[in-house]
């Protein structure tokens, strides 16, 4: 049986979607920050059958709005003196920065290496993403 210690202080992202821990250990950029991570793949779940789980040790400076693009179904779980002090829910952030990019070969961005690619959640109910600069929509294929 594989054993993960327990944190005192730090974030346990649980209920990820089976196989999407990497993306997301990329995404938040874990691999830069100088804390301990443990990424579990495909631990049984009751709930979902299978899930991922992310550990981080000894920080809660990560950008959660990328989560909730993400999958706004993941569970982030705050630590301190090892016990969970506050479970935050996510919701899709209005703004995404450098998190995807813009596929439209005319828009700025594609010309442009220095501008960021940015992103805004639609207001018409759809809960899509489009391009500040070119209004291309944003689509995951």
């Amino acid at each position: 049986m594989l054993n993960i210690d327990s944190l005192e202080k730090g974030i346990v992202l649980d209920h990820i979607r089976a196989g999407s821990s990497m993306k997301i250990y990329d995404l938040l950029k874990l691999s830069e920050m100088d804390c301990c991570v443990a990424v579990i793949k495909n631990a049984k779940s009751n709930k979902l059958g299978k899930k991922d789980i992310i550990k981080i040790e000894g920080t809660t400076d990560v950008d959660l709005d990328v989560l909730g693009f993400i999958d706004h179904n993941i569970t982030v779980n705050i630590i301190d003196n090892g016990k969970i002090i506050e479970k935050k829910k996510l919701v899709l952030p209005q703004t995404l920065t450098n998190v995807i990019k813009c596929k439209n070969p005319r828009c700025i961005t594609s010309i442009e290496e220095e501008i960021d690619h940015v992103f805004r959640l639609t207001q018409d109910g759809t809960q899509r993403y489009r391009c500040i600069y070119c209004e291309q929509e944003y689509q995951d294929k």
